[in-house]
């Protein structure tokens, strides 16, 4: 009994002092406590709940499984090292975020064998997109707002004079279920990167079901490859502000059910909604991405809300749903590039559009737009030049259409000869192995013969004739169906709503 007793007050002593350091304030001009005892808590806890929880020291999360709660700052000059195999939950209770501020540093270096994950805290089978906030990430790069805050709600800055600024690494991550509306129309994206530098790594990336865009960039020269997009809620790849970096290698599917009430596209590109002239003008370059639309997954898809419901996806969060609209939409003065890369089954292939007052089709018509070697597919039309239209029909203002001409900008831009761009009425000349992602074991890999393999002279022109693209002879995100070519194998999860973490 004695022995029982000691331990009694042992355990009560630790347990008060446990909570006394998670409650703990710092007093004015007294000491901060420290990060490394606040940081996991009660066991398994990241942050207390609030959504000011900071991380002012570096620390290590070592491999094992977590729930964050609240939004957690890494703050300047902290370093945020999270071990390969680790898995984090985000609280929904308390729309948990992740934000890497300027001068803070998160290396989130996972293996192709031990992802990192970060994921939904509710039980396997019940998961839906917008179950927490998401990862957010700023720098010190330029973007063409000087300084900017972070789009969501955070209520971190992002911006400023150094391109080559380093916010540390993910590699080998997913991103999972993340978006949750902290308001109306504010949701994080599954990964925002605001001004991050060139001197950041960023590689194989999963973000699946997120409440809004998969992957945004707002301003930044950050470099990506190896990018997946899972049945997002809106954009895929979403680019504002002035971003200039380079991305190659990346898959994007979409969900025939799940579209956002501003329009889903693929690529949703712009320079600035109220300055479409500023710069740095947006100008990434991306190349071999493979983008699979709502149409090629169901052949009864109809775009408009009968259809677009989300069914048991649906998180009932106050996140409208939409239609669906282009594979590739530039527009505000972006001047965004796209290379070697393959689209099906969208309502609308490309959309170049002078909306804001941009002349963003001025700029393709003088080269600043590149749009080569990129083959389409199956869609409903091949070009439109304003938004929510659904018409090949000639507009220099986004607004008003000249009926004397027979086509879109758009659709004559893709079609030109100099920029070697193919566009087929059915996906099954492409060659794709198996492309529906509704079917069981999906491959997206081009078979022996497709017009999409052994390829030349694809990497001749600059920027892709740079040491960042690797110069492959294929045209998409895969050499071929090989598995020796699927360089999703291992470490991307294509059902983690019923995956038991």
């Amino acid at each position: 009994m004695k022995t029982l007793f000691k331990q009694m007050i042992f355990v009560t002593v630790i347990l008060t002092s446990l909570i006394a350091v998670s409650c703990e304030k710092a007093e004015p001009g007294g000491e901060t406590p420290d990060v490394k005892e606040q940081i996991i808590f009660n066991g398994n806890n990241i942050g207390n709940g609030n959504q000011e929880f900071e991380i002012k020291e570096s620390h290590t999360i070592e491999s094992g499984t977590y729930i964050l709660k609240g939004w957690v700052y890494v703050t300047n000059g902290a370093t945020l090292t999270i071990e390969p195999g680790t898995v984090i939950k985000g609280d929904k209770d308390t729309k948990a975020a992740l934000i890497v501020e300027r001068g803070g540093r998160i290396i989130a270096q996972g293996t192709l064998q031990q992802p990192i994950v970060f994921t939904s805290n509710q039980p396997a089978g019940s998961r839906k997109p917008g179950d927490w906030g998401g990862i957010v990430i700023c720098g010190k790069a330029t973007n063409n707002k000087i300084e900017m805050i972070i789009e969501g709600g955070p209520r971190s800055m992002h911006g400023g004079n150094d391109d080559a600024d380093n916010s540390g690494i993910l590699s080998y991550v997913r991103i999972e279920f993340a978006g949750y509306p902290f308001k109306t129309d504010q949701e994080i994206n599954g990964l925002t990167m605001g001004s991050v530098g060139s001197g950041t790594r960023i590689d194989h990336i999963q973000v699946s079901y997120s409440n809004d865009d998969s992957f945004e960039w707002f301003g930044g020269t950050v470099n990506a490859k190896y990018l997946v997009a899972w049945y997002g809620w809106d954009d895929d790849f979403d680019t504002d502000a002035g971003y200039r970096g380079k991305v190659q290698f990346g898959l994007a599917v979409r969900n025939p059910l799940i579209a956002d009430k501003s329009i889903s596209n693929g690529f949703e590109s712009d320079n600035s909604s109220d300055a479409p002239n500023q710069l740095p003008v947006t100008n990434p370059h991306f190349s071999n991405i493979t983008l699979i639309g709502p149409a090629l997954q169901d052949p009864s898809f109809v775009n408009n809300s009968s259809y677009i419901t989300a069914g048991e996806l649906n998180p009932n969060n106050g996140s409208k749903l939409g239609q669906f609209q282009a594979a590739i939409q530039i527009r505000r003065g972006s001047n965004l590039s796209c290379y070697n890369s393959v689209a099906i089954g969208f309502p609308v292939g490309l959309m170049i559009c002078n909306d804001k007052g941009s002349e963003t089709q001025q700029a393709a018509s003088s080269g600043k737009v590149n749009f080569r070697y990129n083959f389409f597919s199956s869609m409903t039309i091949l070009g439109s030049d304003k938004d929510a239209s659904f018409k090949d029909s000639l507009s220099v203002n986004s607004s008003t259409f000249d009926k004397s001409a027979s086509q879109s900008f758009s659709s004559s831009f893709f079609a030109q000869t100099s920029n070697n761009n193919t566009y087929y009425t059915s996906h099954t000349e492409l060659m794709l192995s198996q492309p529906n992602s509704l079917l069981p074991s999906p491959k997206w890999g081009p078979l022996p013969g497709s017009p999409l393999s052994n390829r030349s002279n694809l990497f001749t022109i600059s920027p892709l004739n740079d040491s960042f693209f690797d110069n492959v002879t294929f045209i998409g995100a895969f050499r071929s169906d090989a598995s020796v070519d699927n360089w999703t194998l291992g470490w991307t999860n294509f059902n983690p709503q019923h995956t038991t973490y």
